[in-house]
């Protein structure tokens, strides 16, 4: 995501605009409010299509058929005025990566998530062809990866755009080449089995992290998927059973999304769909968005050096610039600290210090704790997380506590007090509501709780800040990285080295840090688990033994620093971007340079 630009509009409709998602074929995507404070993705067509009488109506005709789409596996349509100077459709907003950029950043998925991918492609298909809509650009960015299952976005809306050279600029083809059904790559009728088709070509990507179909130019791609045998190699049996089918040639060969529905039968209830990496990104775009809507719009003001920032997965830097100013100094102040001794419990400690808070073990806080009006708290086990905890009270309310990370500012006001600090409060989709406390060296982060009210919310809190005070700290072992600060771990000439002149350093959450220079660099303490196998390369950093994952331009270079307990460990994460080659260069010898002065048991 990226902040607006001095001369966007900032209203659409009823919507207040706070920042740019995207920007596709069609249009940009911006991130929205709507008065009742519910989120939306809301999207503006380009100039060239606003332009075209015939493009509204069908703009218009698409619209209405999507708004009757309202299955558990879309994003449904909100709104939207086909008749505004600028067209714009408004859906619910959801979090999450997209397959394309889950894929990306954490490799394939395990059969177990295909196959509950598959279930809910096939069912959101099932509700948009029910409508008479057909997708027709169902492809890896149409997909999102929420913490309860996928999201089928944009359907139906490319059909709009159809019908010429005029809007297409394409002889009327749209859609995704690697994506698209054969009929779609020569421009026949089209009928619901063409998305069948595409869910197939999703799944292979999924699942190998490429699609079926390769091609050096568009136009030898299109000709590979009209008579091409798709490339399934790799692909695990159970998976190939299901794909092969959808990928016939045939339109009349390929299964309905209710057969793709009964071969795979139920999913089992109340499990994680995705693995931890991608609950991760969720987490992290989660706060992302809270930071976004947190800051004023900036007003126009000269920008010296523009800089492109490149990211692993969507982060917001919705920034004015006087708050980044601000914050960029007070984080000097916190580079140049030297990290205090070791806290006591009993201590009066400050609970919105980042060495407190580093120290400080979000499972012990509540554990075993009464909490007004919801009872005595218990820790749920085996967190993947150094900086959150979830409890649960004997009756099975949920709440959940975060310390130092990206924090949602309403407005930029507070709404109440508590103990001399500002609370501020969110409620997101009606069902549960965050109370935070700023950290006063770094703004854009908190102290948080999360609650089914916010008056629950506001007393978990106030019993959060009161125990970090008295201390609550992790076992700290000798070698441990859970109390360092990641944006000292490494000498400014050693990151010079590696990645070039540094630019700009951020501390973007409480154990990680981000470095800007002709490279991006992020580092990362948090928490793994070593008995998983990891499929990348493995890298020699000078007597540690890392593993390499290199994706297009990006590189992240990995491992396990110590053992936590039985199942997890202490470990590292180097993600660098870089145009270009070089990325997997600057990410080897940050972490070559890195794993030499960490600290040993």
């Amino acid at each position: 995501m990226k902040p607006l630009e001095p001369g966007d509009a900032r209203r659409a409709g009823q919507y207040r605009l706070v920042a740019e998602l995207g920007e596709g074929g069609m249009g940009r995507v911006l991130l929205g409010v709507a008065p009742d404070g519910r989120l939306v993705a809301l999207k503006q067509v380009h100039p060239e299509f606003a332009h075209n009488a015939r493009f509204r109506t069908r703009f218009k005709q698409e619209v209405q058929a999507s708004q009757r789409v309202s299955g558990a596996f879309t994003a449904a349509v909100m709104d939207a005025d086909a008749d505004a100077e600028t067209p714009w459709l408004a859906s619910v907003f959801v979090t999450g990566p997209s397959l394309k950029e889950a894929v990306e950043a954490t490799g394939p998925l395990p059969v177990e998530s295909v196959r509950r991918l598959a279930v809910g492609l096939a069912t959101a298909l099932i509700e948009i062809h029910r409508v008479g809509l057909i997708h027709r650009d169902l492809k890896p960015g149409n997909v999102l990866l929420t913490g309860d299952g996928p999201r089928v976005i944009d359907f139906g809306i490319a059909r709009a755009t159809e019908g010429g050279s005029d809007l297409t600029g394409t002889g009327g083809i749209v859609g995704s080449p690697a994506f698209m059904s054969p009929e779609q790559a020569e421009s026949r009728p089209l009928t619901p089995a063409s998305d069948v088709f595409s869910l197939g070509g999703l799944l292979v990507m999924a699942a190998t992290g490429r699609g079926p179909f390769a091609g050096s130019t568009t136009a030898q791609m299109l000709y590979n998927v009209v008579h091409a045998v798709p490339d399934l190699t790799g692909l695990p049996p159970e998976i190939r059973t299901l794909v092969e089918p959808c990928l016939a040639k045939d339109p009349a060969r390929r299964p309905s999304p209710q057969r793709i529905l009964d071969f795979l039968g139920s999913v089992a209830p109340g499990t994680r769909p995705w693995p931890e990496a991608v609950h991760r990104l969720i987490g992290t775009q989660e706060a992302a968005v809270r930071t976004a809507l947190s800051w004023p719009v900036p007003e126009p003001v000269p920008v010296p050096e523009p800089r492109r920032r490149r990211r692993w997965f969507p982060v917001v830097t919705v920034l004015s610039t006087v708050a980044a100013l601000a914050a960029g100094s007070l984080l000097a102040v916190t580079l140049t600290a030297k990290d205090p001794d070791p806290p006591t419990a009993g201590a009066n400690l400050d609970p919105t210090s980042l060495e407190t808070l580093r120290r400080t073990d979000p499972c012990k806080v509540l554990n075993d704790v009464t909490v007004p009006d919801l009872g005595k708290l218990g820790a749920v086990p085996d967190t993947g997380f150094l900086e959150r905890c979830e409890y649960r009270t004997r009756s099975g309310e949920k709440v959940s506590i975060k310390l130092g990370e990206q924090i949602y500012l309403e407005g930029g006001r507070p709404t109440e007090d508590l103990d001399g600090r500002p609370v501020l409060f969110t409620e997101i989709s009606g069902s549960t509501c965050d109370a935070s406390v700023q950290v006063p060296a770094q703004p854009e982060l908190g102290v948080t709780a999360l609650a089914e009210t916010c008056g629950l919310a506001k007393a978990t809190l106030a019993k959060v800040l009161e125990r970090v005070r008295g201390g609550t700290p992790y076992d700290l072992a000798p070698g441990t990285v859970v109390a360092l600060d990641p944006c000292t771990a490494l000498g400014k000439p050693a990151v010079a080295q590696a990645i070039g002149p540094v630019r700009e350093v951020k501390l973007t959450r409480l154990r990680e840090c981000e470095w800007t220079a002709t490279t991006s660099l992020r580092l990362t303490f948090e928490k793994g688990y070593p008995d998983v196998p990891d499929d990348g390369s493995p890298v020699d950093l000078g007597g540690v033994t890392g593993t390499r994952h290199q994706t297009g331009e990006s590189c992240a270079v990995t491992w396990n620093h110590r053992r936590l307990d039985e199942k997890r460990s202490e470990h590292v994460r180097i993600f660098a971007t870089k145009t270009g080659d070089g990325a997997c260069d600057a990410s080897v010898a940050f972490g070559k340079a890195l794993a030499s002065k960490l600290p040993r048991a």
